[in-house]
């Protein structure tokens, strides 16, 4: 047996699939993103089984993406769940054959309740189907399975037909960086959404100032001493320029005259700087995203320099 022309086949099966339901894809989509928008109430997403384990993943994507959705057991639902639903709410029912007994039995006291019905099926004719306000086509030919019983081309068109409601929320709703953070304050995921350089730049008693007329003994040890690899040429209480490791380098070209040399002769003065309020993960690409990368930012506040952050900063909250 060759298992990895196996796994090989598996992927092009269920490629082949998810290709055929794309492509049956119609305005019923369009008319569901609509009915959710529009919809004062939640998102309840409903199914057993294989199609129950994709509508919990269902659920979580809308409800980190902005849309208020939960998830409710169909079996579940018939013993007491149902209370979840309110008047308003739009209900996405997935079942791939449109048969699944607890799904269809929890149709009629949906209805009761006033909330709409959304069938995810791959049977348009099947009673689920046929019970929908609209119909979101799930249907595969053949599933990957070599005996072409368990679900799994079915169930992956199921889960993208999901991501496909999600994305399009995301840019109906204009859903940002910043709000997907809200939802997400933990971990690597909330530092990186959620972190504004002035909340990791070194500030005060840290910062490595100069004046304009300091001489080059001044700045290397400045330097050495703050170790953030660069120091700020300051005039009246504001920001002139900037001296970096790089810009001592090149200034030692000149040997004969470097121990003469003033701030104000090797100072950067064009030096790129940003707000103290943008997000950490937006300083790393103006640091980056450039023709020659930077390793020292100066951060301001009005005008005036308030911080400065270190590319080696970003990237412990970044996690690039």
């Amino acid at each position: 047996m060759d298992i990895i022309k196996s796994a090989k086949d598996l992927f092009d099966s269920e490629i082949r699939e998810l290709q055929r339901v794309r492509d049956n894809l119609d305005e019923n989509i369009e008319k569901v993103v609509e009915l959710i928008l529009n919809s004062k109430g939640k998102v309840v997403i409903t199914g057993i089984g294989k199609s129950g384990l994709i509508g919990k993943k269902i659920a979580a994507t809308l409800a980190s993406t902005g849309t208020h959705a939960i998830f409710m057991n169909s079996a579940e639902g018939l013993h007491g769940d149902l209370g979840m639903i309110s008047n308003g709410d739009v209900v996405i029912a997935i079942s791939n054959s449109g048969n699944s007994e607890e799904v269809i039995s929890l149709i009629p006291s949906i209805k009761r309740i006033g909330a709409s019905i959304v069938a995810m099926t791959g049977n348009k004719n099947s009673p689920l189907g046929r019970a929908g306000e609209y119909v979101l086509n799930i249907g595969i030919e053949k599933e990957g399975c070599p005996l072409n019983l368990a679900p799994m081309a079915s169930s992956t068109s199921t889960l993208v037909m999901g991501d496909a409601l999600a994305a399009i929320l995301i840019k109906k709703r204009n859903f940002k960086p910043e709000n997907f953070a809200v939802y997400h304050p933990g971990g690597t995921l909330g530092r990186r959404l959620l972190m504004k350089v002035k909340d990791i730049m070194h500030s005060g008693e840290e910062l490595p100032l100069i004046s304009i007329d300091s001489n080059v003994d001044e700045i290397i040890l400045t330097m050495t001493k703050k170790r953030l690899g660069a120091v700020c040429v300051m005039e009246n209480e504001i920001m002139k320029g900037i001296i970096t490791e790089g810009d001592l380098r090149r200034a030692l070209a000149h040997k004969e005259k470097f121990f003469n040399l003033r701030a104000e002769d090797i100072m950067t003065k064009n030096f790129t700087q940003v707000e103290e309020n943008i997000m950490a993960i937006e300083a790393l690409d103006v640091m980056e995203n450039r023709e020659s990368q930077i390793s020292v930012l100066p951060v301001m506040k009005d005008g005036h320099l308030t911080g400065i952050v270190r590319v080696h900063d970003l990237l412990n909250v970044v996690g690039r």
